[in-house]
């Protein structure tokens, strides 16, 4: 078995609620959300981002606005939608769900908070 392949695989299962977790958090430009991805150690592509912006803007979950740029093309910003605001809430939940699950499998029983999906071991 390739851990490689296991990772990534690991890594794209999260990737849709990080980028919304980022855009729930106010307008956002693309190159920002791969700035903050990369710092916390999820490297993403342009050509990974984009595709998945314009899933989740097909799907209503996003919305954008062009803003003219001065030393360039205008720039989209996104920016959650009333029904992406839901879906998040839905993503949070599941992800809380998931984390206390693996938590108490990986640590035996550990005690995991629901509410904010902090660890307590």
């Amino acid at each position: 078995m390739n851990i490689e392949n296991t990772q990534s695989q690991m890594r794209k299962g999260v990737l849709e609620f990080c980028i919304l977790s980022i855009i729930k958090r106010g307008e956002v430009y693309p190159s920002d959300i791969i700035e903050e991805m990369k710092t916390a150690n999820l490297n993403i592509l342009e050509g990974t981002l984009y595709p998945l912006l314009t899933r989740l803007k097909n799907a209503d979950l996003l919305s954008y606005r062009w803003v003219e740029s001065t030393g360039g093309p205008p720039r989209k910003y996104f920016s959650l939608t009333e029904k992406g605001a839901a879906f998040y809430a839905e993503l949070q939940a599941t992800w809380n769900e998931l984390a206390n699950a693996v938590q108490s499998l990986t640590h035996h029983g550990a005690v995991v908070s629901s509410d904010s999906g902090n660890f307590n071991q």
